[in-house]
């Protein structure tokens, strides 16, 4: 009888763990510290989203106006302003970042719907500022921002194309691969089933992976590439991995040549 028990135990207790648990095992909000990496065109950018919440970032203003923009959504550990930081970014465009629910000095706990709704308000809000050219706005995700990057691109057709790097088809995917043990499909809240977006996206998508990247490894990547509507470039980068993809010339080579051309 105590074998039964404790099977029981842990048939139940470890998925009811794990439930509990995800939103922390998914989310890793980071604070924001001294912003003295930002460089001098970089300003405070706050968004009110529709249910009142205060989203804070910054905008990066280009060398142009109005100006062509990027909007970025980043990783599930990552405070937006040290990607904004980076001075490889082409200089007349402007770019746009805005860290998550409960991320940096934004308000509210973060959530897959949440998370995209705000994605969306965050677009609406940029699109009509006067220094911005609706007409090329193009929307960057890495890692779990992929999914709203590919939300937005479903939901607006004026956005002109999408950069993700380190794209997946949806959380499910991932989390059967790094938790083969449990029932990941009953039990996950946050579903980010970014492949059902990037069947209703028409414009035109660079997908960046690193060959050695074992978080979201590059066929989980390529499932959601080959779903992609619309014109698409694939890019490995030998030897990168999850991290450090962005440290290799071709990287940035690559989204510089994308952008160019939307």
């Amino acid at each position: 009888m105590e074998w039964l028990i404790l099977i029981a135990v842990v048939l139940v207790g470890i998925p009811a763990a794990a439930w509990l648990m995800q939103d922390s095992l998914l989310f890793f909000p980071q604070p924001v510290g001294s912003t003295a990496h930002l460089q001098v065109n970089a300003a405070p950018l706050e968004v009110v989203v529709p249910d009142g919440t205060h989203l804070r970032g910054w905008i990066a203003k280009g060398a142009t106006s109005p100006a062509p923009v990027v909007i970025y959504f980043g990783g599930n550990a990552e405070e937006v302003s040290w990607t904004l930081s980076d001075r490889r970014w082409p200089g007349e465009w402007t770019i746009v970042g805005l860290n998550y629910r409960g991320y940096g000095a934004s308000e509210g706990k973060p959530g897959q719907v949440a998370l995209q709704a705000d994605a969306l308000a965050i677009y609406d809000t940029i699109a009509r500022r006067p220094d911005v050219d609706p007409r090329r706005v193009v929307v960057f995700g890495r890692s779990l921002g992929t999914a709203m990057a590919a939300h937005v691109a479903a939901e607006r057709p004026a956005v002109a194309g999408a950069v993700l790097v380190s794209p997946y088809d949806s959380m499910i995917a991932i989390g059967r691969l790094h938790y083969p043990w449990l029932p990941v499909s009953l039990l996950l809240k946050h579903r980010f089933e970014a492949a059902a977006d990037a069947e209703r996206c028409h414009k035109a998508l660079l997908a960046i992976v690193g060959a050695a990247d074992s978080i979201i490894p590059p066929e989980r990547s390529r499932a959601l590439y080959d779903t992609w509507a619309g014109s698409k470039r694939w890019l490995v980068i030998p030897a990168a991995g999850h991290n450090d993809v962005a440290e290799h010339v071709a990287f940035w080579q690559a989204i510089a040549a994308f952008l160019s051309e939307h």
